[in-house]
């Protein structure tokens, strides 16, 4: 995730125009949520690794299910998992987004589809294979195990409620955007005081309880939707949720995993079928040239979020191109460009500002001035100079 929102924003529509238009196959999808309890949260802030692993067990936990039932063992599923690390108020939050395909593929590629999942049993193997992750890497203890299984709400939880219909390849896009979202948004900060305290409200305006930024995380803080945070501890909030170099937020599984896709591109073109490699040529012809249409600037992925062109002449309507990119530092060449356009406005030179002081002094303004009471001199109006620039500067 790179530290900069603009940065990540443009990574976040790559990824989804890559997972939409290259991965993803016409059938239907939903998007599963996966949480740990607050007990077992902390030890993944310490060490990443836990991360990965149990992206790793919630494929297990999905694909014995998918198997389970269909009744068959020979069939694969398409799996991508995105890791989220942040709550609402940037407190450390680690669950897992998923997106599943609605069935699975037989080794001929053909999609057997499946209504739903058994969340209830579902639930049970993602608790399971969460506590025998725990234990096999020393985070816990067999009685903490044991003392958790006691409790009423386990902390374990599931939610399949997001469907997307076969083809529906802008709601992909949408999900994976959502799914592989910055975890800081400039448009919920609220304000930053003149002592450098920041506030920052929820996504959500209901008030719910979050833990205090600080904390372990055990604890149900005030039930609120913003937070305010010193200057440290929101720096401190905001780059807990920054990635070790080289580790992999997104992960692909099954039928999507990047093997796969190659096996299966190999062996089309091995199969030597004339109307086989034409149709697939075609096909990943389109998406590649789409792929690095998007990839070329900027100005593809504005259209595709804004649904306007930053390339279509506002004139004719044609479609401009960049010829050149101008630096501040050649001012005679924009100079030329803007007298062509007509646009060009010359100014004269500034006056250097007077050095006998910006701020008139109100007495001696007084004494210079008919006024003669001190009434008048309430109505009088003190007179200073601002520089121009100094003036900007503030905005």
């Amino acid at each position: 995730m790179p530290a900069c929102p603009s940065c990540h924003q443009k990574r976040t529509l790559l990824t989804a125009l890559h997972v939409a238009e290259e991965v993803c196959a016409p059938v239907a999808h939903r998007q599963v949520v996966l949480t740990i309890p607050k007990r077992l949260r902390l030890h993944a802030r310490f060490d990443r690794s836990l991360l990965g692993k149990l992206s790793h067990c919630a494929w297990t936990c999905i694909q014995a299910e998918v198997r389970r039932l269909l009744g068959r063992d020979d069939v694969v599923a398409g799996m991508i998992a995105a890791i989220q690390t942040h709550g609402e108020l940037l407190h450390w939050h680690p669950h897992l987004h998923l997106l599943l395909t609605c069935g699975a593929f037989t080794a001929t590629g053909d999609f057997l589809e499946l209504s739903e999942l058994n969340l209830e049993r579902l639930e049970v193997a993602w608790q399971e294979a969460v506590f025998a992750l725990y234990l096999a890497e020393e985070k816990i203890e067999p009685e903490v195990v044991e003392n958790m299984r006691t409790w009423q709400h386990s902390g374990f939880s599931l939610d399949q409620s997001v469907l997307l219909p076969a083809g529906d390849r802008a709601g992909i896009e949408r999900l994976v955007q959502y799914m592989t979202r910055c975890p800081f948004s400039l448009s919920r900060l609220v304000k930053v005081s003149d002592t450098g305290q920041v506030i920052y409200k929820a996504e959500k305006a209901c008030c719910r309880s979050f833990p205090d930024p600080g904390g372990d995380g055990l604890q149900a803080g005030a039930r609120r939707n913003y937070q305010i945070l010193s200057p440290l501890d929101f720096l401190a909030e905001f780059t807990q949720h920054i990635p070790a170099k080289g580790s992999h937020l997104i992960r692909y599984y099954g039928w999507y995993s990047n093997k796969s896709r190659g096996m299966r591109k190999k062996a089309a073109e091995a199969a030597g079928s004339a109307e086989d490699v034409e149709d697939s040529s075609a096909t990943v012809g389109a998406e590649e040239a789409s792929s690095s249409r998007s990839r070329q600037s900027w100005a593809m992925l504005i259209k595709r979020v804004y649904e306007i062109d930053p390339l279509s002449c506002p004139q004719c309507g044609g479609q401009m191109k960049v010829v050149a990119f101008l630096e501040p530092s050649q001012g005679e060449v924009i100079e030329e460009i803007l007298r062509h356009c007509g646009l060009w406005r010359a100014s004269a030179p500034r006056a250097p500002p007077d050095g006998d002081g910006l701020v008139q002094d109100l007495d001696s303004a007084f004494l210079d001035s008919p006024i003669g009471s001190p009434d008048q001199a309430d109505q009088s109006q003190e007179l200073t100079y601002v520089d121009i620039d100094t003036f900007l500067a503030t905005f």
